[in-house]
């Protein structure tokens, strides 16, 4: 049975990384048998000046310091010698986000997508902010990323039978004469046209048990398919036909 904690992003503005979300964390991680949680850092491509390996150190550190303040210790897979090991011996996985065309390409490079996506179907708890949401679903093809590298493929763990948009913005921008992001979804759906997309606004989550999946946080989440039109669901909303 899957148990996943799909995040829109870490932080919000004037928080603390992670912030938002840490009680979230620490309530879907108490309901498991966890101590240690599998860190794949492979998004962070920016975090140091001294190259990516620094890079990721310092986002296992940065992530670390959060999850121990809530009982847990994070490890990164970037510094284990048997990266699929590492991933079918994890009690649970962690997915950070950055930039989600590198860390696909990454993943693919090391072997573990189908290992990752084997534990998460297995019930191994699964948890993803920004990227590491948008690996869950079928495909990439709804992150808001530059595409800085070119990844073997953009299908994913397809944990869940839809597309999660991150960090979904209703406005446009003053000053910005290109696309809004429902234009950009819209686009999606003119050649992907049987899947839906959740546009899941900053302070939202998406929490899946099995085939059960619930909307947490502060702000309704906003709902696309092709030949319909969007609506906004709420927390209280029934959720049960995006897992079908």
């Amino acid at each position: 049975m899957k148990n996943l904690l799909l995040i829109s992003n870490s932080t919000n503005a004037g928080e603390a990384y992670l912030g938002w979300p840490q009680q979230y964390i620490k309530d879907f991680l108490s309901k498991y048998d966890v101590k240690r949680v599998l860190f794949i850092p492979y998004a962070g491509v920016g975090l140091s000046d001294k190259g990516l390996e620094a890079s990721f150190d310092a986002y296992e550190e940065k992530v670390n310091s959060v999850y121990q303040k809530l009982g847990y210790e994070i490890y990164s897979i970037h510094k284990e010698a048997d990266p699929v090991k590492a991933v079918e011996e994890a009690e649970a996985i962690a997915v950070g986000g950055g930039n989600t065309f590198h860390l696909v390409s990454m993943m693919y490079d090391k072997g573990v997508i189908e290992p990752i996506r084997k534990k998460a179907l297995e019930g191994t708890p699964y948890m993803g902010w920004s990227a590491g949401s948008n690996v869950a679903c079928p495909s990439i093809k709804t992150t808001n990323d530059m595409p800085i590298i070119e990844p073997e493929s953009f299908n994913v763990f397809n944990l869940i039978p839809f597309q999660i948009n991150p960090h979904y913005l209703d406005a446009n921008p003053e000053g910005h004469g290109g696309e809004t992001r429902q234009q950009r979804i819209e686009e999606f759906l003119l050649v992907n046209r049987d899947i839906y997309v959740v546009g899941l606004r900053e302070g939202c989550l998406l929490e899946v048990h099995g085939d059960d999946i619930e909307l947490k946080g502060n702000r309704p989440m906003r709902l696309f398919k092709h030949g319909q039109e969007h609506k906004e669901l709420e927390k209280t909303d029934d959720l049960s036909f995006l897992m079908k």
